[in-house]
This record gives structure tokens, sequence and C-alpha cells, in this order.
């Protein structure tokens, strides 16, 4: 591991552009005319989901690999990773034909397992370790030790960082306007490091906008208590952006050159997934809309601004279509979930349906008890078409006497019923 108290430099991000030439793809940063009008604001999109596979990381990996001697290669490369590091690793492994052994959880799914393989192919090895990413990591660091393998960490070591920084380098190159905001997503902090450095000495008066998720808010957590901290729970679902403890190196880094981080809910990302697919034909993974969902909360502050949002990976994984519904619905507040009591006697479910309104449909209905002859609990999923259907839609329950519990705003609970 880098000593926490070095620093990337320009130079050496130069340098990594020159290693990068002719492996990684010069992605585009193109103006956005929809969302551009939503937030009356000039919005251009850096699109790091067309990059070779399809994230930002083969930058970093690639960069770490060939800054080594081919001492160093000799016994290979090693590196724990359930996503788009595994992927850029495996890719360089390949491309310079390096031996490498990556670890992955025994949760990954499939389709990303196969991922890995493919662009690694014979270059590579794959161990699927444990349940979580953790796991993984531990064992790959005590096969780092018999092994003598170097170590390529996802994001806490310089000439990862420097590989990121590239991007950077290409923001500035291609823009031909004044950037005023540039917005980026924040895991371990890697990416987020490489562009301060390349802009706070190219562009200063570039506002730094860092984005996390809100069930992840690892590195605002360590810069408001002043050192890496470690989060004990984390939500997990932005998995490109889900990460407990920051770097050292990073943390550094970021505390210092950033001008503001903000906390995204999951379910505001799920959103903006599902409108750059619907609108742009774009599929971004999780973390890959995180910035584009930031948009939001400083959308009185970026009006007639230049603003570049970094759109970090396009690995999303299509059996997760169904969630990310939810969870945008949820999140809009289009979708309801309840606990109806329901009398056992002929009409009761009929008059229930007069309840509803108009536009109101349900979505799910499932009897959580079977054999209460005088009351049958049920599970209800109400969808609405508008957010304002709900307050009128709560109305009518109550003067219809409708028993019923509202899950929505129970965690625990709505976990375990939905």
């Amino acid at each position: 591991m880098n000593d926490p108290h070095s620093v990337p430099t320009l130079d050496n991000i130069f340098l990594a552009a020159q290693r990068l030439r002719g492996v990684i793809n010069h992605t585009p940063i193109l103006y956005n005319a929809h969302l551009s009008e939503q937030y009356e604001a000039n919005i251009y999109l850096k699109r790091e989901d067309l990059q070779t596979v399809r994230s930002y990381k083969i930058r970093g990996a690639y960069n770490k690999m060939a800054s080594l001697t081919a001492g160093e290669l000799a016994n290979g490369v090693v590196c724990a990773s359930a996503g788009n590091h595994a992927q850029g690793v495996a890719y360089a492994c390949r491309k310079m034909e390096v031996k490498g052994a990556i670890f992955m959880p025994t949760t990954t799914p499939a389709q990303k397992v196969k991922q890995v393989r493919m662009f690694g192919k014979e270059w590579i090895e794959i161990h699927l370790v444990g349940d979580t990413y953790d796991d993984a990591y531990y064992a790959s660091k005590e096969y780092q030790t018999i092994t003598n393998a170097v170590f390529v960490h996802p994001f806490d070591d310089l000439q990862v960082i420097e590989g990121q920084g590239t991007v950077g380098l290409e923001i500035f190159k291609d823009a031909d306007f004044q950037i005023d905001y540039l917005l980026m997503a924040i895991g371990g902090g890697g990416l987020a490091s490489g562009l301060s450095t390349v802009f706070q000495q190219l562009s200063p008066r570039t506002k730094l906008i860092g984005v996390e998720p809100e069930g992840s808010p690892t590195m605002q957590k360590s810069i408001e208590e002043g050192q890496v901290v470690t989060l004990k729970n984390i939500d997990k679902f932005v998995d490109g952006a889900a990460v407990g403890r920051a770097g050292e190196i990073t943390y550094e880094i970021c505390s210092r050159s950033l001008n503001k981080i903000l906390l995204v809910p999951e379910g505001k990302v799920c959103s903006s997934i599902l409108q750059l697919y619907n609108e742009e034909a774009i599929v971004a993974e999780p973390a890959g809309a995180l910035t584009v969902a930031a948009l939001d909360f400083i959308k009185d502050e970026i009006k007639g601004k230049n603003v570049v949002a970094l759109i970090s990976g396009g690995n999303n994984d299509i059996t997760r279509t169904e969630e990310i519904k939810e969870r945008s619905l949820l999140y809009e507040g289009l979708k309801h979930y309840f606990i109806i009591r329901f009398p056992q006697r002929s009409g009761a479910f009929r008059e229930f349906l007069n309840v509803l309104g108009p536009n109101d449909d349900i979505a799910r209905f499932e009897y959580v008890k079977k054999t209460n002859r005088e009351q049958g609990p049920a599970l209800v999923g109400i969808e609405l078409k508008s957010r304002d259907d709900f307050a009128p839609l709560i109305e009518r329950m109550n003067e219809n006497r409708i028993v019923y519990e509202y899950l929505n705003n129970q965690p625990d609970l709505f976990q375990f019923m939905v």
C-alpha cells in the first residue's frame, strides 16, 4: 500500500494517459437536451458506460499494472471485487499477458462471474470465497502473502487514482466551455481523488461535487469526523459505490478537494436509472446513475450553469429490473403497502374496491392468515398515478372504517412482509 500522505500528481496522470493510449476508449462528453431543459442548465454527460469493460475501472487497474516492473509482475496480481474492478483487472491481465487471481464472494451473480472470465480468459483464475466482499478481501490478502503476487487495490492506491484521473483529462480537453460543476460518484474515493487532482490544477473555478448513496455515506461520515471511519451497516443496493470504509489516501484528497458531498436516496437512483433508459436509451448501473439523481438536490444552484455529470458505468444486471422499478415507485410515493383486516363476510372485499380512486390499482394482494374465521388480514399493495392521490385514499379508507396498518413507514415490518 502506498504512503497515505503521498499524493497523485498531474504529471503522473498525463503519464497514465500515455500508458492507456490504445487500451481504453476516449469516451464522449455529450450535451443532454432533456436534462438541460428539466434543470434549466447546460447538462453534459461523460459516458464512461461506453468504456472498455463498461466502466472507468479499467483505467486505474491497467495503469497500476503497467507501472510495475517485469520482476514485480512475475508472481502475477491479485484483487478482490464483485464488480467493475474485477472486470478491469481481468481485462488488464489478458491485455498485458499477466496471470491474475480474482477473489469474489460466492454470492456474486453468475452473470458477473461470466463477465470477469470473458474479459480475462486463460490469464485469470477466479476464486469464489465467503458470503461478503470482506471474506473475499481477506482471502485475497492471504493469497498475496503466500504467492507474493501484487495486490491491485480498487481505490486506495496512487497509480489506481492516477489512472482514474485520466477521465478528468478527457473531460477538460473535450469541453469547449467553462465547466461550472463536475459531479462524480464516490465509493472508496479513487475516481473523485483522480478527478479532483486534475481539476484543482487545470480548472480551479469548477465546483467539485461528490455523490454518495444515502445508505452508504462513507466519505461524508469520515470528513465529518475528521478521520476514516468504518460503517458497520450499509445499504448495498448501489453496489458500485457501497463501501464500508473509504481509503486513507482518498480520504486525504477528498476531504480537502471536494466542495460538497451529496447523499442521494437509493429510490431516487432507481428513478434516474429508469429515466436514463426510457428517455436516452442509456443503460446505467446504480452507481452510474448517482450523479444524474443528484441534480435534483442542487437544481436551484445550477440554473444557467454548465454542468458535467459522470456516468461511471453501465454494468446493470437485468435481473434487478423489477427491484429497481419497485424502489422507484416507493420513493416517488406511487406505491403503498397495507395490512388490511377484512371482515369475513360477503361483500367486504367489494366494499374495499369502492374505496379506491379511478386511477388506483391493486398491484399486490396476498392473504397473511388463511385460518382466522373472524378476520382475514391481507397484504395489499396499491399503485397510484400521482403521489397527490395518496391523501384522498387514506381519507376514504378512514371514512369507510377500513381497518388497516400502513407499512411503508415501518422499515422492519415492511422488509419482513414485502
